[in-house]
């Protein structure tokens, strides 16, 4: 983990269209193009929020995708429950607080839109996210397979299988 200087603010916003190669950190996630344009495009039809945490000299260092609306009206109907993905803080400032910085503000945000329940999935073997979540509130409700597809930046359909355990928070 890495000290925040105390001259720098971590500032927590909406994304930009700009912001979307600074997704992709350098290249570890350039696979994940077409994931985030297409993010972004369904934040332009209201779908999908997301956040970024930024150190105004060094760049993105944290991000946090929202699912407002989606096929699981369970998980996201656009009005009491939603669906929280793509969330990741950079290693280095892993610890530092800012993904409780990150979470927090997007969760305030939903609470003023009048959401009433926050789902995500945390992998199996993620303890140090699992305990951070369980510290903000989120209890685990079931497991989750973790198996979903997605087109990588070269086109081609990616099969993934994450084991998760499916968290949730009510407000």
């Amino acid at each position: 983990m890495v000290a925040i200087p105390l001259d720098q603010q971590v500032i927590i916003r909406y994304a930009s269209h700009q912001d979307l190669p600074a997704l992709e950190w350098e290249g570890e996630f350039t696979h994940f193009r077409h994931v985030f344009t297409e993010a972004y495009r369904l934040k332009e039809l209201g779908e999908v929020i997301i956040w970024i945490a930024e150190l105004p000299e060094y760049g993105l260092i944290g991000q946090l995708f929202i699912q407002l609306y989606g096929p699981n009206h369970l998980q996201a109907n656009g009005s009491r429950y939603a669906y929280i993905y793509g969330f990741r803080v950079r290693p280095v400032y892993r610890g530092s607080g800012i993904g409780s910085q990150l979470l927090q503000k997007a969760e305030l945000d939903l609470v003023s839109r009048g959401f009433e329940r926050i789902a995500l999935n945390v992998a199996r073997d993620n303890n140090s996210a699992r305990r951070l979540y369980e510290r903000l509130g989120y209890r685990v409700i079931a497991p989750e397979p973790g198996i979903w597809s997605y087109l990588d930046d070269q086109g081609h359909r990616r099969f993934m299988n994450e084991p998760a355990w499916r968290m949730e928070k009510q407000f």
